[in-house]
């Protein structure tokens, strides 16, 4: 049995070495479109915290505005702490440095793209605890990065939009252990609060995330309003088999995998400022529609779009001749949603 399992395993991450070069390609692609994206301004390699029985290094690529570092400047900046997506099993830190420059470019926002560890090889919860990892390292060290520690925002694409939501709740915990407070699981009608360290996190922007994984895949596909516009299936069975091991073991309605399965409780601890982009041809879009109405309910100020004409993953078409102008008019509304949350515009 266990044999089995390996070759299982290998295969898998053979699959996914696979694809991962593929999609690189495709990347490359989509970033050599006029005008070009912004290079990243420099890279920090850090070691993990968090994940106890997988130890190793994240690397963080940060894209900065034109006037950072120059002498006699001491401003501190916003910081987009962001994503990518490719089922937590492909993709690379670099492959939303279109994203990242509109939000330096229009925001005046710092962008930190983690390249968290992927599945195969990594499985969950590697990716939500290098991420959280990610961010209280910019929290920690937010003064020699020239970054304001009360304008700390996250973003993520696919399963980097459920990073986007995960991982709050997931540094939310690990900065209350570390002050030795409860977690926030803890069943209390007045939450532990504390000064410096409650919501790290001001505004989370989740472009088409997977919020619960307790749905089967198809339910998902099931509600898809265009079937034909669908993932193909051999790409979602490979991400579940990939991140979600032990087969049978991980606990679906986690909150670090299911934030739509979250008690209230925890979902208090998300901030109050959220973007939640979805996609009309996405399996997708039901559940994060409810994830909207939850969070409504529980008062937070969430700005929703559902955007019309597109299926999952629309903003990343590998085309070497222009860059999507839809993609370039929803990341600009993004943009002011940042610049109103961190600059009061």
């Amino acid at each position: 049995m266990n044999l089995s399992l390996n070759i299982h395993r290998l295969s898998l991450q053979a699959q996914a070495v696979w694809w991962r070069s593929l999609m690189g390609i495709g990347m490359y692609l989509h970033r050599a479109a006029p005008p070009l994206p912004l290079s990243p301004s420099f890279v920090r390699d850090i070691d993990t915290t968090l994940a106890v029985h997988r130890r190793g290094s994240i690397r963080l690529v940060f894209y900065t505005p034109p006037d950072y570092g120059r002498p006699g400047n001491s401003k501190r900046y916003p910081c987009i702490v962001n994503f990518h997506g490719g089922g937590f099993t492909m993709g690379t830190a670099t492959d939303d440095a279109r994203w990242a420059t509109a939000v330096v470019q229009q925001a005046d926002t710092i962008v930190c793209s983690v390249d968290y560890r992927r599945a195969p090889e990594f499985p969950f919860p590697t990716a939500v605890e290098d991420g959280a990892d990610a961010v209280m390292w910019i929290w920690d060290h937010a003064s020699e990065l020239g970054i304001d520690p009360n304008k700390i925002g996250v973003s993520g694409f696919s399963a980097g939009g459920n990073m986007a939501i995960t991982v709050p709740l997931r540094l939310q915990d690990a900065l209350l252990r570390r002050r030795g407070a409860e977690p926030p699981q803890v069943s209390s009608d007045a939450p532990v609060v504390l000064e410096h360290e409650h919501r790290v996190v001001k505004l989370v922007i989740a472009w088409y995330p997977p919020t619960d994984y307790t749905r089967t895949r198809e339910e998902r596909r099931k509600s898809n309003r265009r079937p034909d516009k669908e993932l193909p299936t051999f790409f979602t069975k490979l991400f579940d088999a990939a991140y979600l091991y032990p087969p049978k073991e991980v606990m679906l309605d986690s909150p670090y995998l299911s934030p739509g399965a979250a008690s209230d409780e925890l979902l208090q601890f998300l901030p109050e400022d959220f973007l939640l982009y979805t996609c009309e041809w996405d399996e997708l879009l039901a559940e994060g529609e409810m994830f909207r109405d939850r969070l409504r309910a529980l008062g937070k100020g969430v700005k929703y779009r559902m955007i019309e004409g597109v299926r999952h993953g629309w903003d990343k078409s590998p085309n070497p001749l222009r860059p999507d102008p839809v993609a370039q008019e929803w990341y600009q509304e993004a943009c002011q949603e940042i610049k109103r949350v961190f600059h009061g515009q």
